[in-house]
């Protein structure tokens, strides 16, 4: 049987990995069409599918009256955006760095860090009440407000003719419906293969008499980030630098705000035991300052900066292994 689940596990990824290359190409033939930056496509489009597994495993938490499961696993999932998944996007680019001079960017690098201290400040009482759950709905609802409030900062000029024969209008429209589809189909395949790489961890747990608490915060919030990794890999390959800071920061973003709010305010939750966090806190802190820094600094994330953030998230992984080894 572990085997199985094993094999189930590997061919999951694989299936992430293919269409996360298949997402990174629609995205930008959509963009091209709308006018719209790649930036917010992939802040909206890829992070939203990568909030998904967060937001039903929420859900489902807070309907079986647990709802702090659902703090660990964003918790766990931010660390990893914002120390592996950043540091994989600056090491597979081109130039291995990746510019932050846009000022939406870097408006958006002050808001992620807001976004992720957030629920931890809210929850310093113990508990995020349907009251705090409204604050961080309010948060991501201000956000997106500002991010559309001016159209420099979602549309994008190509140097094109801006007279098109009616013919190629109606082909590139039918082509654009059709890549909207593609994309439907394909965040519904990333659904379900990460529902399956999720279910296959907690059976390998159970098959190894591992500690879930280990594999929660080991393995779960890494295969909940599998999406945004794949993407910003394929991106930043493809020298779309804009999409992998656009689904960088949009998958702190929305499990912060949206899907804590939304999980709260079905259930609040309770935090009976910070102590089992508190090591994944003061990473995620650490993270989100370093990041700010070297996105400010500059105006871009360079490799050594990459392979420090890359260093930081292995320290977590040693310490916290270290941790429960001896406990």
């Amino acid at each position: 049987m572990l085997i199985g689940y094993l094999v189930l596990l590997i061919i999951s990824a694989i299936i992430l990995y293919i269409c996360c290359e298949k997402l990174v190409k629609i995205l930008i033939k959509i963009s091209s069409f709308l006018g719209v930056r790649e930036f917010v496509l992939a802040f909206f489009v890829m992070a939203l599918a990568s909030a998904f597994p967060n937001l039903f495993l929420g859900i489902n938490s807070a309907i079986n009256g647990v709802p702090d499961l659902s703090f660990g696993d964003v918790l766990g999932n931010n660390l990893v955006a914002l120390t592996l998944a950043v540091a994989l996007g600056v090491l597979f680019s081109k130039n291995k760095v990746i510019p932050t001079e846009s000022r939406t960017v870097q408006n958006t690098c002050i808001f992620t860090f807001i976004a992720a201290l957030l629920p931890l400040l809210l929850a310093m009482d113990g508990r995020i009440s349907r009251g705090d759950a409204l604050i961080l709905i309010l948060a991501f609802a201000l956000y997106v407000f500002w991010l559309f409030s001016k159209q420099e900062r979602f549309r994008k000029v190509f140097q094109e003719s801006h007279f098109k024969e009616p013919l190629q209008i109606i082909i590139e429209f039918k082509s654009f419906i059709r890549s909207i589809l593609q994309i439907l189909g394909i965040l519904i395949i990333l659904f379900i293969a990460s529902q399956f790489i999720i279910f296959s961890a907690r059976a390998i747990s159970n098959q190894l008499n591992v500690s879930l608490i280990l594999i929660g915060l080991l393995m779960t919030g890494l295969i909940n980030a599998l999406p945004e990794i794949y993407f910003s890999i394929n991106s930043a390959r493809k020298g779309e630098t804009w999409m992998v800071l656009g689904n960088l920061m949009g998958s702190v973003i929305f499990p912060a705000t949206l899907v804590i709010g939304l999980i709260a305010l079905i259930h609040p939750i309770t935090i009976s035991d910070f102590s089992s966090m508190a090591l994944a806190r003061f990473f995620l802190i650490l993270a989100l300052v370093f990041f700010f820094l070297f996105s400010q600094t500059d105006r871009k994330l360079s490799k050594k900066e990459a392979l420090f953030l890359l260093f930081l998230y292995l320290i977590y992984i040693f310490v916290e292994i270290l941790k429960h080894a001896n406990t």
